[in-house]
């Protein structure tokens, strides 16, 4: 296993600082990866990696696993909870990771020496067995691992908007192909597409205004 100090070392590298979020993180990707007997920081795609939120906790677990957006092994479902989930695409096995329910109360027996409990959280994430850090929850995904990897290369048009469609996130309805976003389950509403000639002048006073 990577050595721990320098991964702390490198997410606070991207904040500046260091957080007890990006502890947990560094800490859940490195126990994931342990109990999936997978090695990290990985230079390939072994590891399917779904954190459910953004934010510090996120750069940890990156920073531990080595799985990127860039290269499809690493997910956001947003659930707003501090937990990540590991997949080993090799032979299906999941496990998700989540901070013990008492977790901030257990933090004082690991760092007594400190009365500011920001940074005896801090201290305590680094200090604290696994066992007592984290709970482990085997999981199945929903959807299967097949559809989530998709195909390299898998293209198709919204029948609708026009726009391509990758890696087999589009719907079927009524023998239509759509985007989630023209079938009604996109993250936005269209307000207006900017004519070009607009979007020129908008452009154009935006460049002169930062000269």
């Amino acid at each position: 296993m990577p050595d721990l100090k320098q991964l702390l070392d490198q997410s606070a590298a991207r904040h500046r600082h260091l957080c007890p979020r990006q502890v947990l993180g560094v800490r859940a990707g490195l126990a994931g990866a342990g109990f999936l007997n997978a090695p990290v920081p990985q230079n390939d795609k072994r590891l399917l990696v779904f954190v459910e939120t953004d934010g510090c906790f996120a750069d940890g677990v990156e920073v531990a696993t080595g799985a990127t957006m860039g290269h499809r092994t690493l997910r956001l479902e947003d659930l707003g909870k501090i937990a990540v989930t590991m997949v080993d695409t090799a032979n299906g096995k999941a496990v998700r990771i989540a901070p013990r329910l008492d977790i901030r109360q257990r933090a004082w027996d690991y760092a007594s020496e400190e009365n500011r409990h920001y940074y005896a959280m801090l201290e305590a994430y680094q200090r604290m067995p696994v066992e007592e850090l984290f709970v482990f929850q085997e999981i199945s995904l929903k959807e299967p691992l097949v559809h989530i990897l998709s195909r390299p290369g898998y293209r198709v048009d919204c029948d609708q908007c026009g726009e391509e469609i990758i890696n087999e996130r589009e719907i079927h309805r009524q023998e239509m192909i759509l985007c989630k976003t023209c079938a009604g389950d996109g993250y936005y509403d269209l307000i207006e597409t900017i004519p070009q000639t607009a979007l020129h002048k908008i452009l154009q006073n935006q460049n002169g205004q930062h000269r």
